[in-house]
């Protein structure tokens, strides 16, 4: 006899419903199979065998992944001031996967009237951080602010100049804490942070503006906080030099 003239019982409309609701109870609204499955046929439960036990798969999706695990860049005990920072800064071998070769420090003195962060030194920055093209645009800023460099501090993220540095990669990687504990010991007045992917590191909620966030909260209190662009951005762009001194003023003037 041909598969044409088989014969297929038909199924009630109430028969049909039961099934569906049967598995909807169960959390299962579709199978994914590399076999054909023979619905229509003979149970396993009415042939006297035992059904296969089936797991919810909504269940599963409903189960909150567990948060990843919170990394510490500090082995041991953490630096308690700054010239020791500075020392383990340029010599911890475990601070990045390149160890102490081609680091760059950080400059200025502590209680500095602004310190300002940035994600990664210069390409060809060596002894000083931030002594290339960058640099001499943050030099000019300074000056049409009226802030003397003695009276900044200067600190990158980053030990080493990291191109296409990632923001959620250095959080992950544990760098946060390391900025946060750095910024508690040059304790400074205000805090000022160029580019974007420093955020993440700032406790920034990137589903928010960044000009939302106006304090950096660390070990010993909370600091006041202005984002802006980077410092390679504005010079390519310079409505973005126009739009930081607007913010500038407003904020300076608080």
């Amino acid at each position: 006899m041909s598969d044409r003239n088989t014969h297929i019982p038909a199924l009630s409309a109430s028969e049909i419903a039961s099934a569906i609701d049967w598995w909807r109870d169960a959390g299962v609204d579709c199978e994914f199979n590399d076999d054909v499955t023979d619905w229509l046929g003979e149970s396993d439960v009415e042939s006297g065998a035992e059904a296969p036990k089936m797991q919810p798969k909504q269940a599963e999706r409903d189960t909150p992944a567990a948060p990843p695990e919170k990394i510490s860049l500090f082995a041991g005990e953490r630096p308690t001031d700054l010239p020791s920072f500075i020392e383990w800064w340029l010599t911890a071998p475990g601070l990045d996967a390149i160890g102490p070769r081609g680091r760059v420090a950080p400059r200025g003195n502590p209680g500095a009237d602004l310190m300002i962060l940035v994600t990664d030194p210069e390409e060809n920055d060596e002894e000083t951080l931030l002594s290339g093209a960058q640099g001499r645009l943050l030099s000019r800023m300074l000056k049409a602010m009226g802030i003397g460099e003695n009276r900044v501090y200067i600190a990158s993220a980053l030990p080493r100049f990291t191109p296409l540095a990632d923001g959620q990669t250095m959080l992950q990687a544990g760098y946060a804490e390391v900025l946060k504990h750095h910024v508690a010991l040059v304790a400074p007045r205000r805090v000022l942070a160029f580019g974007a992917n420093i955020l993440p590191l700032l406790g920034h909620d990137m589903a928010q503006d960044s000009r939302s966030l106006r304090e950096l909260n660390h070990e010993t209190g909370s600091t006041p906080l202005m984002v802006a662009e980077g410092l390679e951005s504005m010079m390519g762009m310079p409505r973005l030099k126009a739009n930081f001194w607007r913010r500038w003023l407003d904020w300076t003037a608080n």
